[in-house]
């Protein structure tokens, strides 16, 4: 199924993010934990792409397992920064083999020490979009920053960037985390302004300890609501508490978006199908599961 039917609907979707293993031994417990998170019903399942490479040769053999192993609709990440344009022709190969439909198209994070890009790299996602609608008929999907790209000089020039991605063949959008609804919606109206008017998937990360917070901070430098730090400050010290309140945080987060017409939400699961199915299970009459 290609994504764009599901997400051009009016009906909520919840959709879950999983990595796959860095090591082929891994993956035996990895597809277990695909089988987990299926159990779930989510409307579909991303499989990410490492951004230096160490996960990418196990993307598509978790997606199958998405797809048909357990029937859930897959995407696919790929990355412009850990592969050249002859592994990405040889990844939509298997894609195709594999039929697997959709694809998220991003340019990656730049490791460290290495030079970007190389002669037979893509520099930007949209030069890849371009390149992967040219060679197949998939359903290509990017992301977006509510807040702005660390690298943008301010939100216009991201924006600018943005519509690029849509113009070179991107159909629908995956955000960033963000933890403020607000600047989710401010970026929205903004972005409908310069015409970009594909559908928007918000991207939920539930934070349940406490070194995740500074993490994020220190790598994406998103913006944490004082009401947020308040939880982190009061209950980061008790796992079990912290846990709690990361859960209950996502799904109020989730429930004001729903209820201000953002109908698809991405949660970022760390592959942790037992906090995702926590956070479903809160919002058991507002995405009825059972109707899957």
């Amino acid at each position: 199924m290609r994504l764009t039917e599901l997400l051009q609907k009016e009906e909520v979707t919840i959709s879950c993010e999983l990595f796959p293993p860095k090591l082929g031994t891994q993956l035996e417990n990895y597809k277990n934990i695909v089988k987990q998170m299926a159990e779930l019903k989510p409307a579909y399942m991303s499989v990410t792409y490492g951004a230096t490479g160490g996960t990418s040769d196990y993307t598509v053999e978790l997606a199958n397992e998405v797809l048909n192993v357990n029937h859930i609709p897959a995407l696919a990440h790929l990355t412009c920064a850990s592969s050249t344009k002859e592994k990405v022709a040889s990844v939509i190969e298997e894609l195709k083999e594999k039929k697997i439909e959709n694809i998220l198209a991003l340019r990656g994070d730049i490791p460290q020490n290495v030079d970007f890009p190389l002669p037979n790299q893509y520099k930007h996602a949209s030069e890849l979009i371009a390149d992967i609608k040219a060679q197949g008929d998939f359903c290509i999907g990017g992301a977006c920053y509510p807040e702005g790209h660390p690298e943008a000089d301010t939100i216009y020039d991201d924006l600018a960037h943005l519509k690029e991605k849509v113009d070179a063949g991107c159909e629908f959008l995956t955000t960033q985390m963000f933890f403020d609804n607000n600047i989710l919606y401010n970026f929205m109206y903004k972005a409908l302004k310069m015409g970009i008017d594909v559908p928007v998937v918000a991207g939920i990360m539930p934070v349940t300890n406490a070194n995740q917070v500074k993490r994020i901070m220190s790598l994406s430098g998103n913006m944490v609501p004082p009401r947020f730090l308040a939880i982190v400050d009061r209950f980061g010290a008790d796992p079990d508490a912290m846990k709690q309140a990361g859960i209950a945080y996502a799904t109020e987060q989730i429930i004001d978006l729903i209820a201000n017409g953002v109908n698809h939400v991405h949660i970022y699961t760390m592959n942790k199908p037992d906090i995702a199915g926590a956070i479903l299970d809160n919002l058991s009459y507002i995405y009825k599961r059972d109707e899957k």
